[in-house]
């Protein structure tokens, strides 16, 4: 019953992670990162509903990476914006200038 949910959960991180390996581009990789996020959120909320369904352990960690995701989007989004205000581009080739 629940393998069409972990099924799912793996394309979707699948997809995520040849989005992160394959992108040059910073806004392309943060939308990979977030949909391996939502993978993983996928499967809390299913072990906790087939597994341990007396409690709502599941869907509280799927809330704090839902949190996790929404910062880490506005902090990766200020780092593109400093990125295309410096250099005119987001291509993530030139993240190696930001070194000291």
């Amino acid at each position: 019953m629940m393998l069409p949910y972990l099924a799912l959960a793996a394309i979707l991180f699948s997809i995520g992670l040849f989005g992160v390996l394959t992108r040059r581009n910073t806004i392309g990789i943060l939308m990979s990162l977030e949909l391996m996020f939502n993978a993983v959120n996928i499967n809390f909320v299913t072990f906790n509903k087939f597994i341990w369904t007396d409690g709502l352990v599941g869907q509280m960690f799927a809330i704090f990476i839902v949190v996790v995701a929404a910062a880490e989007a506005v902090v990766g989004l200020a780092i593109v914006l400093l990125l295309y205000r410096n250099w005119q581009g987001i291509d993530t080739d030139h993240v190696s200038v930001m070194k000291w």
